[in-house]
């Protein structure tokens, strides 16, 4: 399993503006990219970091959404995506439609990094940020394009984390304010492991996607009011249909991937995208996350997502941890 990552600074790209981005991050989900597109982001840019010869390496990210607007049909209850009219073939026929669903947003990227630059003074860290949403601006963030800032909330920053509690309190205190309003993406694995043991005592049979799919919808549940609870009356009560209380806004989210298939060698797969690389059959990975606002987080490790790998498990990981959480995860 991979280390758990180690942070000198964090690298705040603000209010990016993303037109077109994809909305079905999995084959069950849809309504905002999947984190496996934020991390595959935070190592493109990484890369291209490394041709400024900047010391510092990109560890993690975290991703407050301040706005979105999912591109779908209005005026109904049943929603469809709004689709492009694709080419035609080149035999002049029409070409089958492939729905993407398409949705603009705008979000805070903070990046965990480390490396050497905490030796450098403020003007390189604001070259160094500088470049980083130059460098972002010709790239793509989950399939979407990057718009330029308006004002001056777009403005990059590389913080330190150096110093002592107190001051790393600040520090966050600060990345806080300036990621309000919005709320962020954070694990919440525990609850799908509570909602999986609730269903097993009335169905031991229930899997670990039956409490996801529980989870993921609105339950609405019987309820006796209290002051009729007297049962000594022969009279029939009116019975009440509330809907089950939530911990706030979850939603389901993909993970990451689970293998399928061993590892093969590079070449081995015919028409794989990269010959030069290893090659997996994977499956999507699925968990419960909740978006949370910022000022609801007492630590910048509630808010960074990183990669792990373990036994063909190739999985994002969120170290969020509610009051009543524990930090085993479970994945459906």
């Amino acid at each position: 399993m991979s280390a758990l990552p180690h942070y000198d600074g964090l690298l705040v790209l603000p209010h990016v503006r993303v037109q077109n981005a994809n909305a079905i991050c999995s084959p069950l989900t849809h309504g905002f990219p999947a984190m496996t597109a934020f991390l595959g982001l935070m190592w493109a840019l990484a890369r291209r970091l490394e041709h400024h010869d900047f010391p510092l390496a990109l560890d993690s990210v975290g991703v407050t959404c301040h706005d979105f607007q999912e591109q779908t049909t209005k005026g109904s209850y049943i929603k469809t995506f709004c689709l492009t009219r694709n080419p035609i073939d080149k035999d002049g026929s029409t070409a089958a439609i492939v729905e993407e669903g398409r949705m603009h947003m705008e979000i805070t990227l903070v990046f965990g990094v480390s490396g050497g630059f905490v030796r450098e003074d403020q003007e390189t860290h604001a070259a160094i940020a500088a470049t980083a949403l130059e460098e972002l601006a010709s790239m793509r963030i989950a399939g979407g394009s990057v718009l330029p800032g308006q004002d001056w909330r777009s403005r990059p920053e590389l913080i330190l984390l150096g110093g002592d509690a107190e001051d790393l309190r600040h520090s966050f205190r600060y990345l806080r304010r300036r990621m309000l309003p919005g709320f962020a993406l954070v694990s919440r694995d525990k609850l799908l492991r509570n909602r999986l043991t609730r269903l097993r005592e009335a169905t031991p049979t229930a899997t670990a996607l039956d409490a996801l799919l529980d989870l993921a919808r609105f339950n609405w549940q019987p309820v006796r009011p209290e002051s009729i609870a007297d049962t000594s009356d022969a009279t029939p009560k009116r019975i009440e249909w509330k809907p089950e209380p939530r911990d706030g806004w979850i939603v389901p989210i993909p993970v990451g991937y689970g293998a399928l298939s061993e590892l093969f060698l590079p070449g081995q797969v015919q028409n794989a995208r990269d010959g030069k690389t290893s090659f997996r059959f994977v499956e999507s990975l699925y968990s419960i996350g909740q978006w949370i606002s910022p000022h609801r987080l007492t630590d910048v490790n509630q808010l960074l997502w990183y990669a792990t790998t373990e036994s063909g498990l190739y999985r994002c990981r969120n170290d969020y941890v509610a009051d009543t959480d524990d930090t085993a995860p479970l994945s459906a």
